[in-house]
């Protein structure tokens, strides 16, 4: 049995053939739900996943009452396709999303904190409370932690940031979920998510870069001593 990303994997590969295949260009609407799960062979769940990525991607547009709209061409060679780490080695593979996490999140707070709005603050501080209630029941708080930094991304009013995280989500899913099965990973750095949020909502730019900081650094430790 497949795993369930590696199924929506598959499918989203499905789908870019797909689409190939059809000649569908910019602008061209995608044949129906029902349709696309008979030309794929999946379930509604799953096709509505699949899109859900490629809207997130920038690919496909869904517009209510009128269908799903291709936005961008894609294909097996395009840069839509998600990445993927090539090792399965856990360490090394931990370490090398991170470096990439670093050079996107800093700036990614440090953007969020020039540009915010109000209502971005209110939402990002939801997320947060949400993420503290979950983690000081639980001792840990992934899922809550993901929609923390999204919120954060949103608040930059550049979609490409939320654009290469969706290319890499799979990557990091794959290694990020209870790595080392150490529900204490990273638990170090959760003060400073309180901190980068009064960053952003002070507007200081170099604060939220530093907090971010703090965080991976956090991150990269617990990943040398834990894979010892």
């Amino acid at each position: 049995m497949l795993s369930p990303l590696d199924r929506v994997q598959q499918v989203s590969d499905a789908m870019m053939d797909y689409i190939g295949k059809a000649g569908l260009k910019r602008g061209d609407r995608l044949p129906t739900e029902r349709q696309l799960m008979n030309e794929l062979g999946v379930g509604r769940s799953t096709v509505r996943e699949v899109i859900g990525r490629f809207q997130a991607l920038g690919v496909l547009e869904s517009r209510k009452g009128s269908g799903t709209y291709l936005l961008q061409p894609v294909s097996s060679a395009t840069v839509h396709m998600p990445l993927r780490v090539e090792t399965e080695n856990l360490r090394d593979a931990l370490l090398q999303t991170l470096e990439v996490r670093r050079g996107i999140e800093v700036e990614a707070g440090a953007m969020a904190a020039l540009r915010r709005t109000d209502d971005d603050v209110r939402i990002i501080e939801q997320k947060l409370d949400e993420m503290e209630r979950v983690h000081l029941a639980k001792g840990t708080s992934g899922r809550e932690d993901l929609a923390f930094h999204l919120a954060i991304y949103d608040a930059t009013h550049n979609p490409l940031f939320k654009q290469l995280l969706e290319q890499m989500r799979e990557a990091f899913e794959r290694f990020w979920h209870k790595p080392f099965d150490r529900p204490d990973f990273a638990r170090r750095s959760f003060p400073f998510h309180r901190t980068l949020f009064c960053a952003i909502a002070d507007r200081d730019s170099d604060a939220a870069r530093c907090e971010t900081l703090k965080i991976l650094a956090v991150v990269e430790e617990d990943i040398k001593e834990m894979s010892k």
